[in-house]
């Protein structure tokens, strides 16, 4: 890493990167549509897939001094690539949603909401019209993710479906999850379907946290529930006890925390065949009398600078949780 970013080649040759020709100097974002109402963007990167070190340079030079310093700031060189590709991948593609200006990933400016959730800080003249930008990123070692909706908040969160866990799933789940999530892990007596459906509950009530922009600390796992609406009768959980792409999931707020909202979207997903990802959306005022409303999702995969292939209509996703349609 450090002869990354230390011994940098100069950015106007042409590198030859991942089996294509990328000319540093030219390259540029395409430009993408706005998300619609009850649409979120999701966009991702692989870790292993990004190798070129004048492409990874050209990352860093796009990222704010404060950002710089807190990628170098990171032990191994692994995790200061995780963190420069989650910095360079918010910049990148929040750049190619403007309508009526040109800013680009470099000028960007961000600012935190009292609880430390970061935001896009349009700094411009009004009369430009920028667009009301939410997003959110997550990431593993193997999958870095980034969410975008227009109005709407967002909160996203990624895992590996191969994730183990020191510790016995219940007990873990009896001290972060509620009474009624801990009851529906305890019904699934196949332990790796056990450890599944954890992993999946995990990632929607990290989304859930996220989403709401609060923080952990005020919102904690255990003051809420993942329910699932086709698979409750009378308030309790009945068999299968897993969650399905048929099921409706909502959050149900408990405890001291009531005024938590339970006005969300959430779209479970399958990537890769290897991860799981959660979205969570908050819902459009007019959404309130109409029931059960799909989210149109378009799905992603980018190396910033280089490509982007929209995956939506492949083999590589697939919806396995909440009510949602995949554009292509």
């Amino acid at each position: 890493m450090r002869s990354m970013l230390y011994n940098k080649l100069p950015l106007t040759m042409n590198t030859y990167c991942f089996g294509r020709t990328l000319a540093t100097a030219s390259c540029s974002l395409s430009p993408v549509q706005l998300p619609a109402q009850k649409e979120a963007h999701f966009w991702y990167v692989l870790p292993n897939e990004v190798k070129c070190t004048n492409l990874l340079n050209r990352y860093f030079e796009i990222l704010s001094p404060c950002e710089k310093e807190n990628v170098l700031r990171m032990r191994g060189e692994e995790l200061k690539k995780s963190a420069l590709l989650a910095r360079a991948l918010v910049r990148t593609t929040l750049a190619r949603y403007q309508t009526n200006c040109q800013i680009g990933p470099k000028s960007l400016k961000f600012r935190k909401n009292s609880y430390g959730k970061p935001e896009v800080d349009w700094q411009y003249a009004d009369d430009w019209n920028l667009p009301p930008l939410h997003f959110n990123i997550s990431h593993t070692s193997s999958l870095i993710a980034c969410g975008v909706t227009v109005g709407s908040q967002i909160g996203i969160d990624v895992e590996e479906k191969q994730r183990r866990l020191k510790n016995d799933i219940l007990a873990f789940a009896r001290r972060y999850f509620s009474p009624h999530e801990v009851e529906m892990l305890a019904h699934i007596v196949d332990p790796e379907l056990r450890r599944h459906e954890f992993i999946k509950l995990w990632t929607l009530k990290e989304a859930y946290v996220k989403a709401l922009g609060r923080g952990f600390s005020a919102s904690p796992f255990n003051t809420f529930t993942i329910r699932l609406r086709d698979h409750l009768k009378e308030g309790i959980h009945v068999l299968p006890h897993v969650i399905s792409k048929e099921d409706d999931i909502f959050a149900e707020p408990s405890g001291e925390l009531e005024d938590l909202s339970s006005n969300w979207h959430f779209v479970l997903l399958e990537l890769l065949g290897s991860h799981y990802a959660a979205v969570c959306i908050e819902k459009d005022s007019t959404d309130e009398d109409k029931g059960s409303i799909p989210i149109n999702m378009t799905i992603r995969k980018t190396i910033p600078f280089v490509e982007d292939e929209c995956i939506s209509a492949t083999d590589t996703v697939a919806v396995i949780g909440g009510l949602s349609k995949l554009l292509v």
